[in-house]
């Protein structure tokens, strides 16, 4: 019993010691409840059933606003007439349009 208690109490400083060196965003758990980690996990996998739920409908409005955008018609720009002349040289002959 005493080693049981030892043994709980290392993995408990050991543990409160990993929460003060890691990053933030880890998360140290002592698996004491395992309904609790049960219960967690699945609270976790339904945010992110609900964040990609969002995303995707977002993107999906995004898409329909841009399938609703009329592109702009082409200015209208006067042409003129192209005054094209022919020009020899050597065995070839070109076309020069200005």
């Amino acid at each position: 019993m005493l080693r049981h208690t030892q043994a709980f109490l290392a993995g408990a400083v050991l543990a409160a010691a990993i929460c003060q060196a890691a990053p933030s965003y880890a998360q140290v758990v002592v698996p004491t409840n395992r309904n609790a980690l049960t219960q967690q996990d699945q609270l976790q996998q339904l945010q992110n059933q609900l964040q990609r739920q969002q995303y995707q409908q977002q993107q999906q409005l995004y898409r329909e606003l841009d399938r609703q955008t009329v592109p702009k018609p082409q200015p209208d720009v006067p042409v003129y007439g192209q005054t094209c002349r022919m020009e020899a040289i050597g065995n070839t002959i070109s076309r020069v349009c200005r």
